[in-house]
């Protein structure tokens, strides 16, 4: 940790937050078949990302020179989850956003931490299947279902 990198990241990311929070407003307002807006989502990123850039500078304000250790790079596991990031990207469409949800979150709790693999597995299916149905039944959103081949 780095108390100038830290703040200095944290304003750069206060005012991307801000900057997707005022452009959600220039997308239109309702989607064909869903009653949640496509403004909804970056909208809500960008209050997150907002919300933590905050957290982070106010943070910084409380760094003690005994803070800082110096720490090795982990270059494997930031390699992993941005392949499987990319394809997750790639593949939302054809195979549905549960089980690309579902195989990502697996890939990325066991190259943060080994092991534990039911957990992982209860975890990111609570969350896969839990996000789809208040979207896409509660909200009355759409996403990516199920596969045509898996039906």
């Amino acid at each position: 940790m780095n108390k100038t990198f830290d703040r200095y990241a944290s304003l750069i990311f206060l005012m991307i937050g801000a900057a997707f929070m005022l452009e959600s407003f220039r997308i239109s307002k309702s989607a064909y078949g869903s009653n949640v807006g496509p403004n909804v989502f970056p909208f809500l990123l960008g209050l997150i990302l907002v919300l933590l850039s905050i957290k982070l500078l106010l943070e910084t304000l409380k760094y003690t020179a005994g803070h800082f250790s110096k720490k090795k790079l982990q270059y494997k596991k930031f390699l992993v989850i941005l392949a499987s990031a990319i394809l997750y990207a790639i593949l939302l469409e054809p195979v549905g956003y549960v089980i690309t949800t579902f195989l990502f979150l697996i890939i990325g709790f066991q190259t943060m931490e080994k092991g534990n693999l039911l957990r992982a597995v209860f975890i990111a299916g609570a969350f896969s299947f839990g996000v789809y149905y208040v979207y896409v039944e509660i909200l009355q959103g759409t996403l990516p279902g199920w596969p045509v081949w898996f039906s």
